[in-house]
């Protein structure tokens, strides 16, 4: 066990951070960004070891929305000046981001298919798309985002577990499952803005 702890310190750091990341976006605030900033650059080594390029690739994006989140979060405004509040996507705006996905989708394929000696392009690839999404939706605040990740999340854990990364196989379930109770803890949060509204 010593050693296994001493040949897998970044993967094992990584998930820890992870954990806490996600208890802080279950709970809304705005420190879980730092969590995941440190725990996408640990994932960087991690995924570029594994040749799960798609989801390397993930974790510099994860580190600039960081960035991003943490801004938005501690200033409580979104893009347009607006109290950034749980919400809900606009009907109009599931088409959009279907095309989003799609259009990252095949970027992903192409590249991982054609120019890396990645295993498991297919797989990367969806939820290297649907992570990216995710991750957009939960830096606006959207509750669907914990829907995206309950998705995503499941579809990592078995790629992982095929990759014989098994501490990320137990950090991807738990995911999974504090995305089911993140998706309830929000819509609870939503409703009771919504009624302290009505009032």
């Amino acid at each position: 066990m010593p050693e296994y702890l001493k040949d897998h310190w970044v993967e094992i750091a990584g998930a820890v951070l992870s954990l806490i990341y996600l208890y802080l976006s279950i709970k809304e605030k705005a420190g879980l960004w730092i969590f995941g900033f440190i725990s996408s650059a640990l994932y960087v080594v991690v995924f570029f070891e594994s040749k799960l390029y798609a989801d390397m690739s993930l974790q510099f994006y994860y580190l600039a929305v960081s960035v991003y989140g943490w801004f938005s979060w501690k200033r409580k405004v979104d893009d347009s000046g607006a109290h950034l509040a749980i919400s809900t996507v606009d009907k109009q705006k599931w088409l959009p981001l279907l095309g989003a996905f799609l259009a990252i989708l095949a970027v992903y394929y192409i590249i991982l298919q054609y120019f890396t000696d990645s295993p498991v392009p297919k797989a990367d690839s969806v939820v290297g798309a649907l992570s990216v999404i995710a991750t957009w939706m939960l830096a606006k605040k959207k509750i669907e985002n914990w829907l995206l990740w309950i998705l995503a999340d499941g579809l990592a854990a078995g790629l992982y577990f095929y990759k014989e990364l098994y501490p990320t196989v137990i950090l991807y379930i738990v995911y999974a499952v504090m995305a089911v109770v993140g998706y309830f803890q929000w819509k609870k949060s939503l409703a009771a803005k919504k009624a302290a509204c009505n009032l």
